[in-house]
């Protein structure tokens, strides 16, 4: 049986304005950090005389610890006050960036970024945060914003990495990411109200371990698919573990009175076509991630590409993380006069068109300008839609753990993105030497390209909304 909501604090509101700056800085510290470090790997590597394999940890524990935390700490969000719960994320996060700053061994580095990542939780205690606090014509643009945050800072991450691996050290991405964290914690205290929505219920600790071991189970094997072999023992004995635990959880939260993820819940057409789209668009952003940088970056005996430096190849991206800024906010105007689901169309179109325009035309740099920023629009309106089409098929007591799992979607289907589009990129080499050929990233493009038609296909399962705001200021 589902839990009534409690109201509480019907104190004035301050203007939601404040609210929505402070909540982009806290949401900005978590993207930026998600990405800034891919490029500066190779010096991590050196510093610390690490493996390859022992470095590629410093990405995975990321993705592990975040995608286990967010339903968690979201559904905590949703009984205690979402703002409580948020400053206790933003100072895990904080202290996670003082570990990292602090290391000087690959273990203690990679604990550090274990403990960062239950900053994933910022965005579903945002978007519940938001619904809470603001007009209800000003709930889709707020929610557009935050989401497209996601997207400008992996792109920032990418473009200031280039910047502090040529010019500082590594440790400098940690100390920025702490200073910044440390004014959104200071910022959330002061500015940002508890949420008058709360719901009394009990955690689901077993659900919470099940759901746990079979995404780190998942994204175990996708991390390491390359490494180990995608046909070994380890890795297929990980998908298989991944398979069992996820559907022993299901059957569990089935039965439980009180669910982490109430199941019927995840059965709602809107919800469920929602998450399939965010995974398939996850893809898609990810894989942007992993190829342009290196695609720019080729050598000239190579035979394409554009010998570019890390900062030069972040520069590629600039016009994506420039549109994204815009793309949220417009997707959430339009998504409040016809309803979501038509900007989810229309950003997955344009991302595909991004991708496929990429894999044609890429000998000059005007060329990759085009595609990032077309890529930046359709990926600005696709966040934004997707965090808008679940906030409005939810009650408000479900809002944390529905977007949690909407963002756990879009998280695995990044790490897809982003190994698979790596594996076929190594696949590609000229023979006797490690310089991949043209050919495996234009494969790769065309593919991310051909995931998000398919993304695009999943938004057509979404319904239309019944019935649109005539209500909106301005």
């Amino acid at each position: 049986m589902r839990s009534l909501p409690l109201s509480v604090d019907s104190s004035p509101r301050q203007h939601y304005g404040i609210t929505l700056a402070v909540l982009a800085t806290a949401a900005l510290a978590y993207a930026v950090s998600q990405t800034m470090v891919a490029p500066a790997l190779p010096a991590i590597q050196k510093d610390l005389d690490t493996t390859t394999t022992g470095v590629t940890w410093v990405l995975t524990i990321y993705l592990l610890t975040a995608s286990i935390a967010t339903p968690v700490l979201g559904r905590l969000g949703d009984m205690f006050g979402k703002e409580h719960v948020l400053v206790g994320v933003l100072s895990m996060f904080a202290l996670g960036s003082l570990v990292a700053a602090l290391s000087h061994s690959i273990g203690v580095l990679v604990a550090g970024r274990a403990i960062q990542g239950f900053g994933g939780a910022v965005f579903p205690l945002a978007f519940g945060i938001i619904r809470d606090e603001f007009p209800p014509e000003r709930v889709a643009q707020g929610i557009g914003l935050i989401s497209a945050t996601f997207g400008i800072g992996g792109g920032v991450g990418l473009v200031a990495a280039g910047v502090i691996v040529d010019h500082l050290s590594y440790e400098w991405i940690f100390w920025i990411a702490l200073i910044v964290t440390a004014i959104a914690i200071v910022c959330t205290l002061l500015f940002v109200p508890e949420s008058p929505v709360k719901v009394p219920a009990k955690i689901d600790w077993i659900g919470a371990a099940l759901l746990a071991v079979g995404l780190g189970a998942l994204l175990l094997g996708i991390s390491q698919g390359p490494a180990w072999g995608w046909g070994s023992g380890r890795v297929l004995g990980l998908f298989v573990a991944a398979g069992v635990a996820l559907i022993t959880w299901i059957r569990f939260e089935l039965r439980v009175p009180e669910p982490l993820v109430d199941m019927q819940m995840m059965r709602r057409r809107p919800v469920w076509s929602t998450n399939l789209a965010a995974l398939l668009v996850g893809f898609g952003m990810f894989g942007s991630f992993i190829l342009i940088p290196q695609f720019v970056q080729a050598p000239p005996n190579a035979g394409y590409g554009f010998d570019a430096t890390v900062s030069e190849a972040g520069l590629i991206l600039l016009p994506s993380t420039v549109v994204m800024l815009f793309a949220g906010p417009i997707a959430g105007w339009l998504g409040s006069r016809v309803g979501s689901r038509l900007p989810l169309m229309i950003g997955t179109l344009l991302a595909a068109a991004a991708f496929a325009l990429i894999g044609i035309a890429h000998e000059e740099r005007w060329e990759l300008y085009i595609g990032t920023a077309l890529m930046g629009a359709g990926i600005g309106f696709a966040f934004a839609a997707m965090a808008n089409l679940i906030v409005e098929a939810v009650d408000p007591t479900e809002t944390g753990v529905a977007t949690g799992m909407n963002t756990i979607m879009r998280t695995v289907g990044g790490s897809l993105g982003g190994q698979i589009s790596a594996t076929i990129v190594t696949a590609h080499v000229i023979a006797g030497t490690q310089i991949a050929k043209e050919s495996g990233y234009t494969v790769a493009f065309f593919l991310s390209s051909a995931v998000l038609l398919l993304a695009f296909g999943a938004t057509l399962l979404v319904p239309v909304r019944a019935r649109v705001r005539t209500s909106v200021a301005g």
